[in-house]
């Protein structure tokens, strides 16, 4: 996928992700699309290493990966503060 792609799987996949968690982060417009671009990096890479699923075009896999890896990082950015 180009830059343009990421950028906009990870704007999307980081609002969808802000939206279903009970306390979104706060970060801005720029927060949510590197909370979504980071979040389809992990989730591309758990995704691959477990399932086989690799995250190379914009489609409904990719983005469910993308959210999934954002959720992820949501998570444990908060067990990490509370430690």
């Amino acid at each position: 996928m180009n830059v343009l792609s990421w950028i906009v799987l990870g704007f999307i996949a980081g609002v969808v992700a802000n939206l279903i968690d009970p306390s979104p982060a706060k970060g801005g417009i720029l927060g949510v699309i590197i909370l979504g671009i980071a979040g389809a990096l992990l989730g591309g890479f758990l995704g691959n290493l477990l399932f086989g699923v690799s995250v190379t075009v914009f489609n409904l896999q990719t983005f469910l990966v993308a959210i999934a890896g954002s959720l992820l990082l949501l998570f444990m950015g908060r067990v990490l503060n509370k430690t």
